[in-house]
């Protein structure tokens, strides 16, 4: 991403891929599940997550970006609550030349369907 543009990345709306609660929880009993970037709060993913997932807060993934250890082959799923924070998620991961789209919905769709979680509660 170059020119002025480049600088709202981070803008928390329009449309990016997605996939939705069941196709992910498809996809993660797969034999190549995708890696799953939960970019909510601290707070949040300690009460509810999905099993296995990688936490880095939206606030600081262009900073923790290098560190994440992300594989250029393996798809990558965007997770917030509501699917607005892991839009810019979803533009910086596919800037970077990842494969990545959000879970449509976000958390509140896979709790809407009972698909597992852990945490806090």
């Amino acid at each position: 991403m170059a020119g002025p543009l480049a600088r709202l990345w981070w803008l928390p709306f329009g449309k990016v891929p997605e996939i939705d609660a069941d196709a992910l929880a498809a996809a993660l009993a797969s034999d190549a599940p995708p890696l799953l970037l939960d970019v909510r709060s601290a707070a949040e993913h300690r009460r509810s997550r999905i099993h296995g997932s990688i936490h880095a807060p939206i606030t600081e993934l262009a900073a923790r970006l290098h560190s994440l250890d992300l594989e250029p082959g393996r798809p990558i799923v965007a997770i917030c609550l509501s699917a607005h924070r892991s839009v810019p998620a979803v533009r910086l991961l596919r800037a970077r030349g990842l494969d990545a789209v959000q879970l449509a919905g976000g958390m509140r769709s896979w709790w809407a369907r009972s698909l597992p979680t852990e945490g806090e509660g």
